[in-house]
């Protein structure tokens, strides 16, 4: 799913942009936190022309360990689209900050390994590899189809790399895209090798793949992967797959992941499908550790 804040921001990013509501006054001292609410709602609705329609949703506001900078988060839904976002306000109210906010005191990467839970996921490409692409998706998202294909033509290329999957499906904009994360989990418990079959399929048939027939296509798929498809319907029904889909949503969620594809190659998160960008990170890596061994 394209971003939605991106579509509305056009790429451009609110950075330390003053607030200047007209004839708003200037508060003598810091606002409360229901008034930061406020205004940070008024701002970011004045900015984009949010109508009455669009449902957008200040967050608590949290300390960031910064002198005078808090974190919030910002819910929208225009429509059935839904995203969430963090942005960062001065206690003063003055300034608002909407990008990544990050300590370099820390290894961001290493963090990022640290809460990737691999265990029991799909895995394709070299065991041994020094590079881990860990990506999460969504079945029914077009431009994780087209990431499919970009990864398809590079995973051969790079032997030193393998390719972990990890379940996101955004339901409230992709209707089958839940069935479709259960039938590759079921696959997976059956046969791990099957799950990349289905895991093919699944992309290069998106467009045949409906809310009304999602079931008798995971099935088929299902059949065409040498699966035994009593067990897979089982499997599909039971609370084991769902319970997995959970656990990888909610790994997602911890990584603040809130849109699909999202990679993490050997930590370093990567949202989109851009093939060039991906190499780039490969090719990187590679170099990082040849100069290692050097």
């Amino acid at each position: 799913m394209k971003n939605l804040w991106l579509r509305i921001m056009c790429a451009t990013l609110i950075s330390a942009t003053a607030f200047s509501l007209g004839a708003s006054p200037v508060l003598a001292q810091s606002p409360s936190s229901s008034e930061l609410q406020h205004k940070v709602d008024a701002y970011l609705r004045n900015l984009f022309a949010f109508g009455p329609d669009v449902k957008l949703a200040v967050g608590e506001f949290k300390e960031t360990g910064i002198p005078g900078l808090l974190e919030t988060d910002i819910a929208l839904t225009i429509g059935e689209d839904k995203e969430n976002v963090k942005m960062w306000v001065s206690r003063d109210g003055k300034f608002l900050l909407r990008g990544e906010l990050n300590d370099m005191s820390k290894d961001m990467l290493a963090e990022n390994r640290s809460r990737l839970d691999l265990k029991n996921a799909p895995v394709t490409g070299n065991p041994n590899a020094s590079i881990s692409i860990v990506e999460f998706a969504d079945f029914e998202c077009p431009v994780c189809r087209n990431l499919h294909e970009a990864i398809r033509g590079l995973l051969p290329k790079y032997p030193q790399a393998r390719l972990v999957f990890k379940d996101y499906p955004l339901e409230q904009i992709h209707p089958w895209a839940r069935t479709g994360a259960l039938a590759g989990r079921c696959a997976y418990e059956q046969d791990p090798k099957a799950f990349w079959k289905l895991y093919d399929n699944l992309y290069d048939n998106q467009d045949l793949i409906s809310a009304a027939n999602a079931w008798d296509k995971m099935v088929d798929y299902a059949g065409q992967a040498g699966l035994k498809t009593d067990a897979f319907k089982a499997c599909m029904t039971g609370p084991e797959a769902a319970a997995a889909v959970d656990a990888s949503i909610a790994n997602a969620k911890l990584l603040n992941v809130n849109s699909t594809p999202t990679l993490f190659v050997n930590g370093r998160r990567m949202v989109g499908a851009d093939p060039h960008q991906l190499e780039q990170f490969l090719q990187y890596e590679i170099q990082q550790t040849s100069a290692k061994k050097n």
